[in-house]
């Protein structure tokens, strides 16, 4: 098989599957408790506390290990607002966030928050004149992603931050797609809360984090809890977040190796579409904004997406057309309209991303693939017939 949805999520690397079997073998003791068992369990939770803050450029007191990206960001998001005070109860985030994001956003406006999702411009990204156009005395709070994971658009965060502080605004940054890919520094991106993710890193499914800067005041969602310092309730899962950590440091210690071979693997998939002439164009404007190297979101024009991937699938090639946890709905995606494509463009997307295990051959392969199935010339028929049946059911 060949892997090529890194994004969605990544195998889990033997440096940290061996963490996890040694700490589930030999450090199994609850983190909470008081005899030496719990005591050795804790000890090993600060030192992954402190090892993942350093990563980021923060502070160990700012960590606080989640089960994932989503439960991250719904912590983070509401504990934040919980902490503002009652005339700060509007919520800003946009149009291109994950699902996760979204979710929440419809929570909080089902329990009395005000909430505004903003779009991006032309070019997908957020601007100080975007924001001052929804900013409102009593916003609290924004949440803006770190860089898209369909398009993989990097946000101009370090200028956002200013602007959004300089009005006494915190804001909280989605990193699940970035950690580990790009050099990440809270003080220098200037935000107040990171949410992380360990599959993302070849750690194990199960495990994230969030930081919070440590002066920024919150409440927890689950009261009179004791666990991760009342930000999360449950045992804490020690083996799972020492294999992160694992991952998270192998992954950074590798990272500026990677990305140059992102880049040029990127760059040879482009060239080699070019030169077979297949109809394939790039979601977003390399000319206008910086792009995540290892995520490739395009348009296989005549082609529906969900055709492409199945038929790349067939040939054992693992490719996806976007968020893996928007997958079962079939409907263009919100980062698509956000980006103001047509139905029949984003009926179009799929998206190719990179790993550690990613060659050029595999690649070959993949391009063989989209060759054979251009010269059959099929699909144009399937997928005028999906607009059509997708423009009657919204009528």
């Amino acid at each position: 098989m060949i892997y090529l949805d890194y994004a969605a999520t990544t195998p889990i690397c033997k440096e940290a599957l061996n963490v996890y079997q040694k700490l589930s073998m030999d450090m199994y003791g609850n983190a909470s408790s008081l005899h030496d068992a719990g005591g050795k369990a804790k000890h090993i939770l600060e030192y992954c506390r402190e090892k993942i803050a350093n990563i980021i450029g923060g502070e160990a007191s700012g960590i606080y290990f989640t089960s994932g990206g989503t439960e991250s960001n719904f912590l983070a998001i509401q504990s934040l607002l919980n902490g503002l005070p009652k005339t700060k109860r509007h919520f800003i985030t946009t149009a291109m966030e994950h699902q996760s994001i979204h979710s929440c956003a419809a929570f909080l406006e089902q329990h009395g928050f005000d909430v505004t999702i903003i779009e991006p411009d032309e070019y997908g990204l957020i601007t100080e004149e975007i924001l001052a156009a929804h900013i409102r005395p009593e916003t609290g709070l924004v949440s803006i992603q770190h860089a898209n994971s369909e398009t993989g658009i990097i946000q101009p965060i370090q200028r956002l931050s200013s602007y959004l502080h300089n009005r006494d605004i915190l804001l909280h940054c989605d990193a699940v797609q970035t950690f580990g890919k790009i050099p990440i520094n809270t003080e220098e991106l200037g935000v107040d809360a990171l949410s992380v993710s360990s599959h993302k890193v070849h750690g194990p499914k199960g495990v994230g984090a969030v930081y919070i800067r440590p002066n920024v005041p919150w409440k927890p969602v689950y009261p009179l809890i004791t666990h991760e310092h009342g930000f999360r309730a449950g045992t804490v899962n020690v083996p799972g977040i020492g294999a992160f950590t694992a991952a998270a440091e192998l992954i950074i210690s590798e990272m500026d190796k990677q990305i140059s071979r992102n880049k040029t693997l990127r760059t040879y998939f482009l060239d080699q579409i070019s030169i077979r002439s297949l109809p394939v164009t790039l979601a977003a404007d390399a000319a206008q904004t910086e792009c995540l190297p290892h995520i490739v979101g395009c348009f296989f024009h005549s082609y529906e997406g969900q055709y492409v991937m199945l038929e790349c699938n067939r040939s054992n090639i693992c490719i996806s057309t976007g968020s893996a946890c928007s997958a079962g709905y079939h409907g263009p995606s919100a980062t698509m309209k956000a980006l103001r494509k047509t139905e029949q463009e984003a009926l179009q997307f799929i998206r190719i991303s990179f790993g550690r295990h990613t060659t050029a051959e595999q690649l070959d392969k993949l391009l063989h693939t989209f060759t054979a199935l251009w010269e059959q010339k099929k699909g144009e028929f399937d997928i005028d017939r999906r607009i059509k049946a997708y423009g009657r059911q919204q009528a």
